[in-house]
C-alpha cells in the first residue's frame, strides 16, 4: 500500500529510518521463552520479565492460541513474536516496510507463520470484515490526527466478541522527554495544541480525552478495563534523565481494553 497523504508519508519515513538507526522498538525479540509467557500471561510473574513488561495487561496473552490476532500498527518482530510463540495466527500491519521485515525475521526464527501487510492504520480494506478474535495496538496513536478512523476499522475487522487493546501517553499532562529541567518533567504545550512536529520530520498528535474513550463507545467497542502501565511500579534507577525509559517512571501510558 502506497501511503495516502503526507501525514503518512511523512511518519513512514520517519520509521524507516529509525529502522535504519536501530531504535530500540525496531529490534525484534529473539530471545523469548514461550513458558515464561505463559506464567506472564496468567499472572504468575512479579516483576514482569524484560520485554513482557511492555505487553499489559498481562490477561491479554491467555487463551490466544488458534485466534486470529492482529498486531496494528506494531510492526518489528516484538509483540507479535509472543503471539506466534502462543499459537496465534498472526498478522501485523505497519507502515515501515522495515518494521515488517522485523516480523518476518522473527517468524522465521521461531518457526511460525506470520502475514505482514505494509498500511496505514487508518485504512484497512485489504483485511476482511470481523476476521479478527484480537486487535493489538502499540504506542502509534499518536502518528494519526483522528482517533475515530482507526477505531471504525478496528470495529470493523473484529469479530464480535472480540477485544481491542490499545495504548495512548496521558494527554492531559503530555511532555517530551528532553523536557527534564533537573527536578522533572516540564508542560510547556497548552492542553488545546494537538499537532508536534519534530526536527527529524515525524509528526504527532495529542488525543483529547473525551475523543479516547468516547470514541471507542461511540463505535461500538465498550471499555472492558483500562490499565497503567507498570513501568511506574518499577524505575530503573540507571535511566538516562530525559531519556524515554527514564520518563516512564513519572509519567506512564495507559492500555484500553474494549470489546466489540
Amino acid at each position: 500500500m502506497i501511503p495516502r497523504d503526507n501525514i503518512a508519508e511523512t511518519n513512514r519515513k520517519h520509521w524507516e529510518r529509525m529502522v535504519e538507526e536501530g531504535c530500540g522498538f525496531t529490534v525484534p525479540w529473539l530471545d523469548l521463552d514461550r513458558d515464561l509467557i505463559l506464567r506472564y500471561a496468567a499472572g504468575e510473574l512479579e516483576p514482569a520479565p524484560e520485554h513482557l513488561i511492555e505487553i499489559y495487561p498481562a490477561g491479554i496473552l491467555a487463551g490466544v492460541e488458534g485466534k486470529d490476532v492482529l498486531c496494528l500498527a506494531s510492526g518489528g518482530g516484538q509483540q507479535s513474536a509472543v503471539f506466534g510463540l502462543l499459537g496465534a495466527r498472526v498478522t501485523v500491519v505497519d507502515i515501515a516496510e522495515g518494521q515488517l521485515e522485523g516480523d518476518r525475521m522473527a517468524a522465521a526464527h521461531y518457526g511460525y507463520e506470520v502475514t505482514t501487510i505494509h498500511a496505514d492504520m487508518r485504512d484497512l480494506s485489504g483485511l476482511e470484515d470481523e476476521s479478527f478474535d484480537l486487535v493489538y495496538h502499540e504506542t502509534s496513536m499518536s502518528y494519526v490526527p483522528d482517533v475515530y478512523q482507526v477505531y471504525s476499522e478496528v470495529a470493523r475487522v473484529l469479530k464480535p466478541g472480540g477485544l481491542y487493546r490499545t495504548i495512548f501517553t496521558n494527554p492531559a499532562v503530555e511532555f517530551a522527554h528532553e523536557e527534564w529541567n533537573g527536578k522533572g518533567y516540564c508542560i510547556t504545550r497548552p492542553y488545546a495544541e494537538r499537532i508536534r512536529r519534530f526536527p527529524g520530520g515525524a509528526i504527532e498528535y495529542r488525543h483529547y480525552m473525551s475523543d479516547i474513550f468516547n470514541g471507542l463507545i461511540e463505535r461500538g467497542l465498550p471499555i472492558q478495563r483500562v490499565e497503567d502501565d507498570p513501568h511506574y511500579l518499577h524505575p530503573n534507577p540507571q535511566a538516562v534523565a530525559g531519556s524515554w525509559e527514564h520518563s516512564m517512571g513519572y509519567l506512564p501510558a495507559f492500555a484500553i481494553v474494549a470489546r466489540k
